[in-house]
């Protein structure tokens, strides 16, 4: 019965897709905040997260899902952006306190352009997975603060290097995926499977 409902939210989805690409085109984001009191990056987050007491994956409403701030349920994709957010704000801030750059305020953004085409399995050719991300940050230093040019370079090298979501994503580490499991047969017996491959 799930799968019958999940391929009668799907179709329609499916049909507007091969109809119309850029229908399949969504770009997702995330930001957080930055003050002076801690080395920590504050994520801004909806409705649905705020009042949910657990996070919970669930699909994008572009591949059937349903609507995030009835269901509570959060797209992984969202969760990655808001994890490059928090770790590049933080790493940020660290940065910046090691150099002595007072930051007042500041907010991070991080923007990712998915083709549901892919994951929908609807156009072979589409890409799985985030096609662009663009990580952003604006500062307020503190009244009277003077950085120059060359100090600024570093603290956006710096933060880039050593933010480790961000190195994770722009250099491909060695993955592993394996699935393993059981399921008893009528007559009591316990069978098991195994499936896994390295990349």
């Amino acid at each position: 019965m799930a799968s019958q409902t999940l391929r009668a939210k799907q179709a329609p989805l499916k049909d507007s897709y091969r109809d119309n690409p850029s229908s399949a085109l969504v770009t997702l984001s995330s930001s957080g905040t930055l003050d002076s009191s801690s080395i920590t990056c504050k994520l801004s987050t909806g409705k649905a997260i705020k009042d949910a007491q657990s996070k919970i994956a669930g699909l994008h409403q572009n591949a059937g899902g349903d609507d995030p701030t009835i269901s509570g349920e959060l797209c992984s994709g969202d969760m990655l952006l808001e994890a490059l957010v928090a770790c590049a704000g933080v790493t940020l801030k660290a940065v910046a306190t090691a150099m002595n750059i007072p930051i007042h305020s500041g907010t991070v953004y991080a923007e990712g352009d998915l083709d549901f085409r892919g994951t929908m399995g609807v156009d072979r050719d589409a890409p799985v997975g985030f096609t662009a991300i663009r990580l952003g940050f604006e500062l307020q230093l503190e009244k009277g603060a003077e950085v120059p040019d060359e100090k600024v370079e570093k603290l956006g090298k710096l933060t880039e290097r050593y933010c480790v979501v961000l190195q994770t994503i722009a250099h491909k580490p060695k993955l592993s995926v394996s699935l393993r499991g059981s399921a008893e047969t009528e007559d009591g017996i316990d069978r098991g499977f195994a499936w896994g491959q390295t990349k």
